[in-house]
């Protein structure tokens, strides 16, 4: 064997140490998971994460690698997540509710803690149509938009383990209430008409408040729709006066008892 060769056995040997050691990290946070669930401990632990980045940066410090087994590090973290996003949520996590009910903050932070997918559905017809909703509503008009919005949620039902943000309107149409269900979990995220206002008051991209956007017109919308946005829901939280962490810590235990239950 010439010295090209013994290397690459070293690389090929390194390479199953990787894979073994990878199913091992893999089978630890399926564990740790498990844990957690039955000693009613909280999923989100964002301290935890930062000790697990300060350990590894103090491991690689002075490591001519360091950028490079940092960048492989972030992918396993991503996949460790993941691997925890699909044991807690084997369908899809649909936020509806009003306009300014926090619903694109929630899906993010979602996503930064389980590295799921998300689907904002506004952003998604948006982006195929070329114009912005405003624009899509005084062109086309609202039917056109919410059409959109069920032809949209029946593409989604191929996907899974995702988080799907709708427009504040698509629960109000039973059809799509329907294909939220086939797949997923319906959350309703709901917040005080003051608040609401205060989060939407400076945003033009919302064509149902245009010449309306105040606290009584938004008190008398918000009513208008409760009802159907509550039978859509299989839970509902209130984000007033919460951190997002707060509202995702709640979110996912009452998800996780529906499966108790």
């Amino acid at each position: 064997m010439n010295d090209l060769e013994m290397y690459r056995e070293q690389l090929a040997l390194c390479d199953d140490k990787i894979i073994d050691a990878l199913m091992e990290r893999n089978a630890a946070a399926e564990k740790i998971m498990v844990y957690k669930e039955s000693h009613g401990m909280p999923i989100f632990q964002p301290l935890q994460e930062e000790k697990q980045v300060r350990r590894l940066k103090e491991k690689l410090e002075g490591n001519k690698y360091q950028e490079e087994i940092h960048d492989v590090f972030k992918r396993i973290l991503y996949v460790s997540k993941r691997i925890q996003a699909k044991k807690l949520f084997p369908y899809n996590i649909i936020l509806i509710g009003f306009m300014g009910a926090g619903k694109s903050t929630v899906s993010d932070y979602l996503s930064a803690m389980f590295s799921m997918k998300i689907a904002e559905m506004d952003q998604i017809i948006a982006e195929r149509e070329g114009m912005s909703i405003p624009d899509i509503f005084a062109t086309y008009g609202e039917a056109y938009f919410r059409a959109k919005e069920t032809e949209l949620l029946i593409e989604l039902q191929s996907q899974k383990n995702t988080i799907i943000s709708c427009g504040g309107g698509a629960a109000l149409r039973e059809e799509n209430v329907t294909e939220m269900k086939k797949k997923g979990r319906v959350v309703l995220l709901t917040a005080s008409p003051e608040t609401v206002y205060e989060r939407v008051k400076d945003d033009q991209e919302r064509p149902v408040l245009q010449g309306n956007n105040n606290v009584e017109y938004i008190t008398k919308l918000m009513e208008k729709r409760r009802k159907k946005y509550e039978a859509a829901a299989d839970i509902v939280i209130q984000t007033d006066d919460k951190d997002v962490l707060q509202i995702c810590e709640e979110l996912i235990t009452k998800l996780l008892e529906m499966d108790t239950e």
